[in-house]
């Protein structure tokens, strides 16, 4: 009510509220960002191309399941994500100036080459041909039964498309990669011509030893001048980072030492001291209720129990309790519980799925409908098992069924649902049956079967060493001082700070925003300190301290730097050059110090090396064990019998003279070394053409600035 009531009373105000929403009809929607801010629903261009938020949640969620499948590290999808994005964008450009459009009929002509789909036999017929009618009607199933899975689909369908215009246009642009018959000629002579030297090497590792060699940060500067294409970089930090663990101390070990012993003989207080782990009658409630893990009612073997007790359980009778003993940070008391022979079973099933359960997408069927069919299936398969490969079709595990719905064999260590192992466990060869799981419903054969190993049931009793609240505040109380003796310091003090007390200390010099995990650190609170540095009211020198949750950890960061987008600051990539400008630094004063020897007898004697000899080719430079091209190219450039001016090689500055020229023709006629050359191009050219389209592209990325003003990631 108080803003209309100072429209009314402001007339003037209305007037231009209408203006600027007549102004959005009328500008460029640039205009409009400049005025009122970034789209937060587009996070950046490629030549003009949006790439939206949609796009990118899609392209991130198809990288987690990925990594789900994978039992891999979600950390860093994010930047893979906008990669793959960039890529994929520059891709379809490509892919419609080429004059192809990604139709409804493109897409399923082209399906059956993307690897998703080429390698699974059960997408073929017998004749090789690929099921497009099917897989598109299962897909119409899910469209109507299982909107989420349709979902799903609908984003990996993006991905397949892009990985479509992908194939067509490297399919393309290698057709144009050919060799001519000049340079095929060119190159059999390089290869077959021989130059015999001598020469002297002044090694680079070897003078500096004698030779210190500072290098400047101008130097480094110089250099990246000389090379910009090499250093365009990406907006980054610089940040120190001193790591305080939470680590359990000694009164700490003990106090659970102390604990274990006491739930292993003396008895817990819930009991009034009467029940211990060694006279439970209920092991498993007992670990419930006492353990830091829980209890496994799986049988294993012996290589799969804490390594102290494993030579000692074959030979254990049933009751034989074992410890405490330490594992790793663990106090460990185990009990045999019982031991059988593990045997190997080789069993088929069909799997009757339903609406809702995890193999059930584009299934319509209810729960009660899909018992009802797996019971009259496994009443037929169980009166006549010669019927069960009828019945395959309807098996929503397309996988198996591929296979005859065969399993292979499995023993009770098997990664299957207890539910399936349990009946494979208590049901002989050749019995068939139908069994509940989260799946659905199995009509499960048993094939065959045979003893196995020896496996152990085994109740282990837990209890973590953890850092007591004491020392938790020990470690909040070292950390908070080293950020009291760092505050409003140089980052020479950080660091000489953190080395002097011995604290861990690292320093990611290029820190990317979206990078997900910071080098020498990868704690959970890595996208966190991301962000922090990222933060546009953050300054250089500023410093944070980090709690790491469930484990108490400490980290101290201090803001080293920051690189905008553009050239590479030096002292960031010192790391990276200051081998190579150190060299180059090297070679010129070894160049000076050579100017005009007389010959390689008195370089030798004036850098105390010696004399040695080669035989060398263009095409392949090896020299001495280095490839050195630049000198291959000087063997053949001088005079025979002159001697060579320095040459600035890889590895050191090389003197050399020609003592002959000679032609080792090699076996393989003009056309061969033309297809073999062609073929070497062909397979090295995709990757460097994506990426000089990359580097010449226009990329716009604004998601740096939009994360910053919405605060976090709004997915």
């Amino acid at each position: 009510m108080a803003i209309l009531g100072q429209i009314r009373s402001r007339p003037w105000l209305l007037m231009g509220m209408i203006a600027l929403a007549l102004l959005a009809f009328l500008v460029n929607p640039e205009s409009i960002e400049k005025v009122f801010g970034r789209n937060p629903d587009v996070l950046g261009k490629v030549n003009g191309e949006k790439i939206t938020r949609e796009e990118f949640n899609d392209q991130l969620f198809v990288l987690q399941q990925q990594a789900d499948q994978q039992r891999q590290p979600k950390n860093g999808l994010e930047e893979q994500a906008w990669q793959l994005l960039v890529q994929s964008k520059l891709i379809k450009q490509q892919f419609e100036k080429m004059g192809f459009e990604m139709t409804e009929d493109y897409f399923w002509n082209q399906l059956q080459y993307d690897q998703m789909f080429a390698q699974q036999k059960q997408f073929f017929d017998e004749k090789g041909n690929f099921k497009t009618q099917e897989l598109k009607k299962q897909i119409e199933d899910m469209k109507a039964g299982s909107p989420e899975g349709y979902n799903q689909w609908m984003k990996t369908r993006k991905s397949i498309e892009y990985r479509l215009m992908a194939r067509q246009v490297f399919a393309n642009i290698s057709q144009g990669i050919t060799t001519g018959k000049k340079e095929a000629e060119t190159l059999m002579k390089q290869r077959d011509q021989l130059a015999d030297i001598d020469f002297v090497k002044i090694d680079y590792a070897t003078y500096l030893q004698k030779n210190n060699i500072k290098v400047t940060t101008e130097d480094l500067a110089n250099y990246i001048k000389q090379h910009p294409v090499m250093f365009k970089a990406e907006e980054s930090r610089n940040i120190g980072i001193v790591y305080f663990p939470s680590q359990p101390s000694a009164s700490d070990d003990a106090a659970t030492q102390k604990e274990i012993n006491k739930l292993f003989s003396a008895g817990t207080d819930a009991s009034g001291g009467t029940e211990n782990f060694q006279n439970t009658k209920n092991d498993s409630m007992f670990i419930m209720a006492n353990s830091d893990m829980p209890f496994n009612p799986q049988y294993v073997k012996p290589d799969q129990l804490p390594q102290t007790i494993q030579s000692q359980i074959p030979s254990a009778a049933i009751g034989q309790t074992f410890g405490p003993y330490k594992e790793q940070n663990f106090y460990v008391v185990s009990k045999l519980l019982d031991k059988k022979t593990s045997d190997s079973t080789l069993s088929r099933h069909i799997l009757i799925a339903f609406k809702g359960s995890p193999a059930g997408e584009g299934v319509t069927r209810s729960k009660e409908q899909a018992k009802k069919l797996a019971d009259s299936i496994g009443g037929i398969v169980k009166a006549n098992p010669g019927k069960f490969t009828e019945f395959l079709k309807l098996s929503n595990d397309p996988n198996s069924a591929a296979q005859g719905g065969s399993l292979g064999w499995t023993t009770p260590e098997t990664p299957f649902v207890p539910e399936f192992l349990t009946y494979l466990a208590n049901n002989p060869k050749g019995a068939t049956g139908v069994v509940e799981t989260q799946f659905g419903y199995h009509i499960i054969n048993i094939e065959d079967k045979k003893p196995g190993a020896m496996s152990y049931k085994v109740a282990n009793l837990v209890k973590a060493v953890k850092p007591s609240d004491a020392t938790e505040a020990e470690v909040n109380k070292k950390a908070s001082r080293f950020v009291q003796q760092v505050q409003g310091k140089s980052f020479n003090d950080f660091v000489n700070i953190a080395k002097k007390a011995n604290y861990q200390f690292s320093n990611p010099k290029q820190a990317k925003r979206f990078d997900g995990q910071l080098q020498g650190l990868g704690t959970e609170k890595d996208p966190e300190i991301l962000a922090w540095a990222f933060d546009k009211k953050r300054e250089k020198g500023d410093t944070e301290l980090f709690t790491v949750d469930g484990t108490g950890d400490k980290i101290v960061v201090y803001l080293n730097g920051k690189q905008e987008k553009g050239t590479a600051d030096p002292e960031s990539v010192r790391d990276q050059i200051e081998v190579v400008v150190k060299n180059k630094l090297a070679a010129k004063q070894i160049s000076e110090k050579i100017g005009k020897a007389g010959s390689l007898d008195q370089i030798a004697k004036q850098f105390g090396t010696t004399k040695q000899s080669a035989q060398v080719n263009l095409l392949n430079p090896s020299v001495g064990g280095s490839m050195e091209p630049k000198v291959a190219g000087a063997a053949f450039g001088v005079v025979k019998g002159k001697i060579s001016s320095p040459v600035e090689g890889g590895t050191g500055v090389y003197v050399l003279v020609k003592k002959s020229e000679t032609v080792n023709k090699q076996p393989g006629d003009l056309k061969q070394f033309t297809e073999s050359v062609t073929q070497r191009n062909s397979g090295m050219f995709g990757q460097a053409w994506l990426k000089s389209l990359q580097d010449n592209a226009d990329i716009e990325d604004y998601r740096i600035e939009i994360w910053n003003k919405l605060g976090s990631q709004q997915q």
